[in-house]
């Protein structure tokens, strides 16, 4: 096989196909690289499942460099999954659209794409935290455009990448210590990697590495990371007051300084948009400098709106176990328009619906009789993308919708829904199935987006959760030594706080934590590996030590998680 000296359409084509079938080889060893034990890491998963539709998009593309570019860009954009997906996206895109208008593309061309790639990358963050795989595409992109400065081959140029990415790879776990803690390096940054080795297998032959992973951190749990790690005295989430929207016409030179104003006074920032037009979203304390940021950097906002996220919600708790007596969809993949239409038909008519993301049929159901009209079958490991969550949004009988992603790696690509369809679509970040139920308390058919967004979100904010599942690996963490096959107990932004022998042993010490003063509500959701015994035997605990604490049980079928828990 001859070594190439230009990366073209076919070299593209290849070296993308490539990626994805030796990311499908080593998606489960990618996935045991968790920050904790659990057995349901997704970061290769969800990077495998976003090549997948990658793949599909070239299948029906011409073989044309330009096309084939395009192809890979809307295939990452629309397949994206989970965090990583959504961070996989944005460097292929960025990749892509750097090599599409290329007259030539030897190592020089390749380089600049690959900084390109970085740079979209970092784009996607508000707060890049270095030591995940931002860091490891920066340096493997620095290192080649040193190396096509310095008149490397095409192939000398993605091996002296590929070399200062290995580097930077093995690096992690000093720039998190989270990740040193754990014994593990970045699992994004590991799947990066193998882009590199497959683009120097079609252009020097190279033989692709085989899966050796052991061990390692998720895109989720980095997100975590991200929480734990944070020094910058930031408020936290739950004190921000205002929730302020508009949109914003500025030149695009202009946004990153307009969002890095935002990163300073408030959280929950969402800007999506593109060519002069941006949508925004802030929660913050400061009204007036929200609006104020983007008048500093040139920018005109419009449609500015602002709610105030300390309004007393207006229903009790009691009204859960109402049901609004709509039917709900369970939805899992794309279908025809003239399917949708009828399903949409189906519906009833509500000024705004509800889609929600469900791990187990008893929370499909539960979630229907709560008054969600869509439910997309998904969660940890099956992270939906893009397309199936814009088809659910579709097939809505609304023009406004929330969605409740249930999940951490999810919102990413929820948010991004908004701004591919007419609807007006407006994410509660849920990240777990109790603040779903939480949040359902809080909405009304027919109220607007906007006033469901803000009020099912300070619903939400107000359960404390917890989480019980088995180790699938030895390792430290703040609870003590933890051992393969333990029982852990898991609360979102702490990690591993409880471990045990037993189920019931890791509950009850889960639940000590979870429960505090003044809370009234404990929400149990039983999944695989709960019996009606230990169940049971939770409830009676939790009435003899929290005698004014009223369980609610709901049997939600979730693989690999017996008990989820929310306390309000």
């Amino acid at each position: 096989m001859p070594v190439l000296e230009e990366f073209g359409a076919d070299a593209l084509r290849h070296t993308v196909i490539a990626f994805r079938d030796t990311m499908k080889r080593h998606a489960s060893g990618i996935n045991r690289l968790n920050v904790y034990p659990v057995p349901d890491g997704d970061t290769g998963t969800n990077m495998a499942r976003t090549l997948d539709a990658v793949v599909t998009e070239l299948d029906g593309a011409s073989a044309g460099l330009e096309t084939t570019c395009e192809a890979i860009s809307h295939g990452s954009l629309m397949g994206a999954r989970g965090n990583s997906g959504v961070i996989l996206s944005q460097i292929l895109r960025g990749l892509s659209s750097t090599l599409k208008t290329a007259k030539t593309s030897g190592a020089p061309r390749v380089a600049e794409a690959l900084k390109a790639a970085s740079s979209a990358a970092y784009e996607a963050v508000l707060k890049p935290i270095e030591g995940t795989i931002l860091t490891v595409v920066r340096e493997t992109a620095e290192a080649a455009t040193k190396a096509a400065n310095e008149g490397a081959t095409l192939a000398e140029m993605l091996r002296a990448a590929r070399n200062a990415g290995r580097k930077a790879l093995d690096n992690t776990p000093e720039l998190l210590p989270v990740l040193k803690d754990a014994g593990v390096v970045d699992a994004g940054g590991a799947g990066f990697m193998l882009f590199m080795d497959s683009a120097l297998h079609i252009v020097d032959g190279e033989p692709l590495p085989e899966p050796n992973y052991d061990d390692g951190p998720s895109a989720e749990q980095l997100e975590k990371v991200a929480l734990r790690t944070a020094t910058d005295g930031s408020v936290d989430v739950s004190e921000l007051r205002y929730e302020v929207m508009f949109l914003l016409n500025l030149d695009d030179t202009n946004l990153k300084k307009f969002k890095n104003a935002w990163g300073e006074i408030g959280d929950s920032i969402v800007v999506v948009g593109g060519d002069g037009l941006y949508n925004c979203h802030i929660h913050t304390n400061d009204i007036g400098a929200a609006v104020e940021a983007p008048l500093i950097v040139g920018g005109r906002p419009s449609k500015i709106r602002i709610t105030d996220l300390f309004e007393e919600m207006a229903e009790e708790h009691a009204k859960r176990e109402e049901s609004l007596g709509a039917p709900v969809e369970v939805l899992g993949g794309s279908r025809s328009a003239g399917r949708a239409d009828s399903r949409q038909a189906a519906l009833p008519p509500v000024t705004c619906a509800v889609v929600a993301i469900a791990s187990g049929d008893g929370l499909a159901e539960l979630f229907g009789q709560m008054g969600v009209h869509g439910v997309v079958t998904g969660g940890q490991t099956m992270n939906p993308s893009t397309q199936e969550l814009l088809d659910a949004v579709e097939h809505m009988n609304a023009m406004q919708v929330v969605i409740l992603p249930n999940n951490k790696n999810i919102i990413p690509v929820a948010n991004k829904i908004d701004e591919l369809t007419k609807k007006d679509v407006r994410v509660v970040p849920t990240c777990s199935m109790p603040e779903a139920l939480a949040a359902l308390v809080a909405y009304d058919p027919e109220a607007s987006a906007e006033h469901n967004g803000s009020q099912m979100s300070r619903a939400a904010n107000s359960v404390a959760t917890g989480e019980v599942t088995q180790a699938v690996r030895d390792t430290n963490s703040d609870a003590g030594q933890v051992i393969a096959g333990d029982f852990i107990g898991l609360v979102r932004g702490d990690g591993v706080v409880a471990v045990a022998k037993t189920l019931q042993a890791v509950c009850v010490d889960l639940l000590a934590k979870l429960i505090t003063p003044g809370r009234e509500l404990l929400t149990i959701i039983s999944g695989d590996g709960a019996t009606a015994q230990s169940t049971e035997e939770i409830i009676s605990y939790v009435s003899k030590i929290h005698p004014q604490i009223t369980c609610e049980v709901h049997i939600g079928g979730q693989p690999l998680y017996p008990y989820l828990f929310g306390v309000e």
